[in-house]
């Protein structure tokens, strides 16, 4: 098992083995990552992943002397809604939660989203694990605090930054996953590659979805590791991290959500870069390497939404600033920088890279 420490204002620590779900209860408590009086702990999970971890976690929990509570939600990204939202804070009043007991994420970035949200605002504020089941969510929902549901008008508008207590990530999860899921998650990890790490970027491109699952997973966390350690509320550096996103998000909410979110971020990450090649921040090699990428993971690269329809949902972004909206772009395999632009600008960037 490898430990990855992550020294937020509240530090925990990252988990990262082989069948680790079934010792979950015992780690929680070796790792002292749930109060000495803690009696309750709420499992938070979908339907699907209930139905392949649901009683492993809940017996180890047991074992470990915690009662359980479970909320069992539908699979997808339609429940990370403020309905489901209040129906876990309902759900959590009624069974007596305290401030000393604590919530288990169970799923993949919707539940560890939601969940966390949850955690954050429930008695203004209680403990919560995250236990990742997606590619996606061990790379990257899991780590860093970032919590939040949709609202109509967009993804992820409301949320609060709530660190977890630990993080569990046992890769034999990963075995479980449909190929499109695990693809989906891909996204994520060329990322990492892109923002700062060429070797692990070769890495990928070398390997495919056959990469060496431990090294990648962790060099990803710690590449996360490093950037939240150094701006935990997205003032500055972390914004790096939505790389891809800000298009990505457009195009999932343009599809009603049947759009994945990594092969939405798969898209953005191609047209922004090919939007950069076009003004000069980047140099083509650089673009098209990025989109072998994407396609070397059978991913998407183009979408038929238009520069105008993408344009108008970019607008709404919570990373808009009044007239200007900051996009992160690469310059290189290994290095991005973000770019503050006027948002007039912004459809016509967008044009270039489709």
């Amino acid at each position: 098992m490898k430990t990855i420490h992550v020294d937020t204002g509240r530090p925990y620590d990252v988990l990262i083995g082989n069948g680790l779900i079934e010792d979950c209860g015992k780690l929680i408590r070796e790792k002292n990552a749930a109060r000495k009086d803690a009696v309750k702990a709420a499992v938070i999970s979908d339907d699907k992943v209930w139905e392949l971890y649901g009683e492993k976690v809940t017996d180890s929990l047991r074992s470990a002397g915690f009662e359980i509570l479970k909320k069992v939600l539908p699979n997808g990204e339609e429940s990370k809604n403020t309905d489901n939202l209040i129906s876990v804070l309902e759900f959590l009043a009624e069974n007596e939660f305290t401030r000393s007991d604590l919530i288990v994420a169970l799923g993949g970035g919707v539940v560890g989203d939601l969940a966390g949200f949850a955690a954050a605002v429930m008695l203004r504020g209680v403990d919560f694990i995250q236990i990742p089941t997606t590619l996606l969510a061990c790379v990257d929902s899991s780590v860093g605090g970032k919590t939040a549901v949709d609202l109509r008008a967009g993804k992820n508008l409301a949320g609060a930054f709530h660190q977890p207590r630990l993080v569990i990530c046992d890769l034999d999860v990963l075995d479980s996953l449909p190929e499109e899921t695990f693809k989906d998650g891909s996204a994520e990890v060329i990322k990492y590659g892109i923002l700062a790490d060429p070797r692990l970027f070769e890495h990928l491109m070398d390997k495919g979805l056959e990469f060496d699952r431990e090294y990648v997973v962790s060099r990803c966390i710690e590449i996360k590791r490093d950037v939240v350690n150094e701006d935990e509320f997205d003032t500055g550096k972390r914004r790096l991290l939505n790389l891809g996103h800000t298009l990505a998000h457009a195009a999932e909410q343009l599809s009603s959500y049947k759009l994945s979110h990594g092969k939405a971020v798969a898209i953005g990450m191609s047209v922004f870069s090919a939007a950069a090649a076009s003004y000069g921040i980047c140099d083509r090699l650089t673009a098209e390497r990025i989109r072998e990428a994407v396609k070397r993971f059978g991913l998407p690269c183009d979408t038929d939404y238009s520069a105008e329809e993408l344009y108008e949902v970019m607008l709404r972004d919570k990373k808009r600033n009044g007239s200007s909206i900051s996009i992160v772009l690469p310059e290189k395999i290994g290095r991005c920088i973000i770019k503050k632009m006027d948002i007039a600008e912004l459809e016509d960037f967008i044009r270039a890279g489709l």
